[in-house]
């Protein structure tokens, strides 16, 4: 049976509620992407932005499937020249927040990471487009569970990582 969304949680096709709009910009792109960046330059977010994100067309069962992407530099690197893996590491740890907005799973607020499973494949390459790409697993009332790879080039050919997270939504109250 394919993978159907809730009724209610419809995939986004732009910005949403108005706590997301005033942390995050939500500015209209080429190719359907989106700018994801906190608006307090403060915040950790910033040393891995500008940050980008995509819908992308459902999985072959039906499940939503959303692309974050960063552009890693010579400051993402480590000593080999490579994407340092705490890098991709954040950027997975984000990218869970920002596909589940996608997907219409999550309103601002403080949401949290319950776990977050990772297994490096292979290195990541500066000065290219760096993506992680996100499939909703499930979602219950309090939880979304989440899937996917962290690739590069042409086709996604050079897989970086695997990594599968759940998140516990904000409580009601919280909002």
């Amino acid at each position: 049976m394919p993978f159907r969304l809730r009724e209610s949680h419809n995939v986004n096709d732009g910005i949403e509620e108005p706590k997301r709009r005033d942390h995050f910009s939500a500015e209209a792109l080429d190719d359907g992407w989106l700018s994801w960046d906190l608006k307090d330059a403060s915040r950790f977010n910033s040393f891995i932005e500008p940050l980008t994100v995509r819908v992308e067309p459902p999985t072959p069962d039906g499940r939503p499937q959303a692309r974050v992407r960063m552009i890693p530099e010579r400051q993402h690197s480590n000593l080999g020249d490579n994407v340092h893996g705490a890098v991709t590491l954040a950027l997975v740890d984000i990218a869970l927040f920002a596909a589940s907005h996608q997907f219409g799973s999550l309103n601002a607020g403080h949401s949290v990471t319950l776990d977050l499973s990772t297994q490096f494949v292979g290195a990541g390459r500066l000065g290219e487009p760096l993506d992680a790409v996100v499939e909703l697993v499930r979602e219950t009332g309090r939880l979304i569970f989440l899937r996917g790879l962290v690739v590069q080039g042409e086709g996604d050919e050079h897989i970086v990582l695997t990594f599968a997270g759940t998140i516990r939504k904000a409580s009601k109250d919280r909002g």
